[in-house]
């Protein structure tokens, strides 16, 4: 499955640069993770917030639908969450907004490593796939729900 055209321009942004450029990318990022969350009366189709083993604090993960059915996300972060999980979830918001859920649903988590890098995939392999996890799992629950509603 294709990378949404948003995430390959990332994506192909992330991949070229040397380690170190890529922490300080990703650094860089984590600092725009609060760009990420929902504005004041904005309201969404799903709401998921809770804190799972594999993160070091609460999460939240908010879907709204368009009419064209594609996805927009935002998401809270606890204050203990990881630098490398608030870049993530800079990165996905930006890189996955309007795509479709199924797309989402779909996708190879083989780009995280070419964005991160293999060094930081190896010694923090849960945080660099929790934040897309959350985001698949809030649009399974969507679908899933749409599925029933046209049954």
């Amino acid at each position: 499955m294709a990378v949404p055209a948003k995430l390959q321009q990332i994506v192909s942004l992330f991949e070229h640069l040397p380690e170190e450029e890529k922490r300080e990318s990703l650094i860089s990022y984590s600092l725009t993770a609060k760009n990420s969350e929902p504005k004041e009366g904005e309201k969404f189709d799903l709401e998921d917030v809770r804190k799972d083993e594999e993160c070091a604090d609460t999460v939240g993960v908010f879907l709204k639908m368009d009419g064209e059915g594609k996805a927009h996300f935002r998401m809270t972060l606890g204050p203990q969450v990881q630098t490398l999980t608030k870049a993530m979830t800079a990165i996905l918001c930006k890189g996955l907004d309007g795509a479709a859920p199924r797309e989402i649903l779909d996708l190879e988590s083989d780009f995280v490593p070419r964005i991160v890098g293999a060094q930081l995939v190896r010694v923090r392999s849960q945080t660099t796939y929790y934040i897309l996890s959350r985001l698949k799992g809030i649009c399974k629950v969507w679908l899933d729900r749409q599925r029933k509603m046209e049954s």
